[in-house]
């Protein structure tokens, strides 16, 4: 049995499909059937959206605040690993003397 491939979506096609169904007054499952895909994703699409437009304090991220949390934890890594560096080089010439 094989699987099947998984499709990817550009933002824009994903903005489209939430745009219709805000304004067609459509449900969710309805526009996922016209537009060939899966009611769970268009749902989550529309979520997203949602919680983008109307942050909740203490809810979910943001679209912005989820890239900001990826670039903070890279940056975090990286700075770590100089301190982590910067140890070993402290401990091996104070060693030396």
């Amino acid at each position: 049995m094989s699987k099947k491939k998984r499709r990817a979506f550009t933002e824009e096609q994903k903005a489209e499909a939430v745009k219709i169904v805000r304004t067609s007054g459509k449900t969710v499952a309805q526009v996922a059937h016209e537009m060939g895909l899966t009611v769970s994703a268009l749902r989550n699409w529309v979520k997203k959206d949602e919680n983008d437009r109307n942050p909740a304090p203490g809810g979910p991220l943001t679209t912005d605040e989820r890239a900001e949390l990826a670039r903070l934890r890279k940056e975090l890594k990286r700075v770590e690993m100089e301190r982590d560096f910067l140890k070993k080089a402290a401990a091996f010439f104070a060693k030396e003397t």
